[in-house]
């Protein structure tokens, strides 16, 4: 079985901005089912079912709050785009929630840690954690927290493909090709390595659990490499 240790623990606490006054729920937030025999035995799945409504009602108000001219499609579109899988994952990562995962061996080997389906559910599951350690306000200060640096990018509903598409024959580029890198995994379980290449050049790869969600990470990736190019 995969092990954490109290020093990843003690960094998610700190990136989330809250010390849980009991871990053990912490801990089964953080367990994959793959950690017990056949699967049976505490882990995240019950309690990302409570995280998704606490992000989502979260996020939701925060929208409504800031953007007081927003009509109910665009608040609907920026709420789907801030609560998807594939923006949990991302948030997942910036907690340094695959650092502090545990897994079973095999799910492990497979690349577990960077699976968009498991680390969208452990962030939600986190969430839910908080909200049972300490209630819905200390749940609500910690999405703010972790989800402040996209609750004013009015880009995050674009799809990322797209977007890097258009960015790209602005500067008089071509569309970017996406090659496949790696494809591991059994079949009902896949695991996907795409890199986005333009002309000679390899942007940034990504993965996922389908080709169009490793495409997708390799595009986000390639956006954000070229927004730090940006002269400040």
């Amino acid at each position: 079985m995969g092990q954490r240790s109290d020093d990843a623990l003690d960094a998610l606490e700190l990136r989330l901005g809250h010390t849980f006054s009991d871990r053990r729920v912490l801990i089964e937030a953080l367990n994959h089912a793959s950690v017990h025999v056949n699967g049976r035995g505490p882990n995240y799945q019950r309690l990302e079912f409570v995280g998704d409504r606490v992000l989502g009602l979260t996020i939701a108000a925060e929208l409504y709050r800031r953007d007081p001219a927003a009509d109910e499609g665009d608040l609907a579109r920026r709420l789907n785009a801030l609560v998807r899988k594939e923006t949990c994952a991302d948030r997942a990562l910036s907690l340094g929630i695959d650092e502090a995962l545990r897994l079973g061996a095999a799910e492990a080997q497979a690349g577990g840690r960077r699976k968009t389906a498991i680390l969208a559910d452990a962030c939600e599951a986190v969430l839910a954690a908080v909200f049972l350690d300490a209630g819905f306000g200390a749940a609500e200060a910690a999405v703010l927290r972790v989800w402040a640096p996209l609750l004013d990018d009015k880009g995050i509903d674009r799809d990322a493909k797209t977007s890097l598409q258009e960015r790209l024959q602005a500067e008089g580029g071509r569309p970017p090709v996406y090659r496949l890198k790696a494809r591991t995994g059994p079949d009902h379980a896949p695991h996907f390595v795409i890199e986005v290449v333009d002309g000679d050049a390899i942007l940034a790869e990504g993965e996922g659990g389908s080709k169009r969600e490793a495409e997708q990470a390799a595009a986000r990736a390639a956006l954000a490499r070229l927004a730090m190019r940006e002269p400040s």
